[in-house]
């Protein structure tokens, strides 16, 4: 079947933005905030408007299509077949209530399993990074440049201090050495931030042992756009049905950390 991607597009975008600008309209009032798996794991009423706010104009314009949302408002997506919809909401949730900024709404759309359209709309800044896929990349309307090689001691890599203290998803040892060998390390609280900041090469890695997949459907696709590096801590093909590890980078950078620090798997 074919699909009009840029009818798709500008429809997420018009959305897209309409959610931003619902949510800064939210900063003066009080969040009504309640826990997930854990009280670090939270959820705002904010979070949970957003996402049936997408899923009314999603299944309002295209009622074929189904939606795999954080919240759980969406369908119960068991296949990547037709159009399929990831959406985060507010990937960063703790930070967009802790600090009101450094969080973004995430939407990537798949069709038949290929990521095809990636958006990424940093509320606060309002900066809407988004790609066709074969069209490039872009923040709001200027083209990102290509992704370039880089080196481990030239490198600044994101990766959260959790998985450099002992945790239960990592061997913290396999990690130290890189965080001593790069030239720096930043963690921003926000995967799909994470991710645009290796798209636009303010960092050269993202690291991280457990994300699902609303986290990064966007971001990965584009990642490979730009003619980077996404796959799970073991080098391999990234499943969008699950949770799992992820591993994006700048090219050359991927395969140096791979095989010198991740020990190509073998953790």
């Amino acid at each position: 079947m074919e699909y009009n991607l840029k009818e798709i597009d500008t429809y997420a975008k018009s959305w897209i933005k309409e959610a931003g600008e619902n949510i800064r309209a939210s900063f003066p009032k009080t969040l009504n905030v309640t826990s997930k798996s854990n009280p670090n794991d939270l959820v705002t009423d904010i979070d949970k408007g957003t996402e049936q706010y997408f899923i009314e104009k999603i299944k309002g314009t295209y009622p074929d299509h189904r939606i795999m949302g954080e919240e759980g408002y969406g369908d119960e997506v068991k296949s990547l077949s037709g159009v399929v919809w990831i959406i985060d909401p507010i990937d960063g949730t703790m930070n967009f209530v802790h600090q009101q900024r450094n969080f973004a709404i995430s939407i990537g759309i798949y069709i038949d399993g290929e990521g095809m359209i990636g958006l990424i709309y940093d509320v606060v800044h309002d900066e809407l990074y988004h790609c066709i896929k074969g069209n490039g990349v872009y923040l709001n309307e200027k083209s990102i440049p290509k992704l370039t090689e880089a080196r481990v001691s030239e490198a600044i890599i994101a990766l959260n201090a959790t998985w450099v203290a002992p945790n239960k998803r990592i061997d913290h040892e396999l990690l130290i050495p890189l965080v001593k060998d790069v030239r720096g390390t930043r963690s921003y609280g926000s995967a799909a931030m994470e991710m645009v900041y290796v798209a636009t090469g303010r960092i050269d890695a993202y690291l991280t042992p457990r994300l699902a997949p609303w986290d990064i459907a966007a971001g990965i696709i584009m990642i490979k756009e730009l003619g980077g590096e996404a796959t799970d801590l073991r080098g391999s093909e990234l499943d969008m049905l699950q949770q799992c590890s992820l591993f994006v980078s700048k090219p050359g950078l991927h395969k140096e950390i791979l095989k010198n620090y991740l020990k190509d798997g073998k953790w």
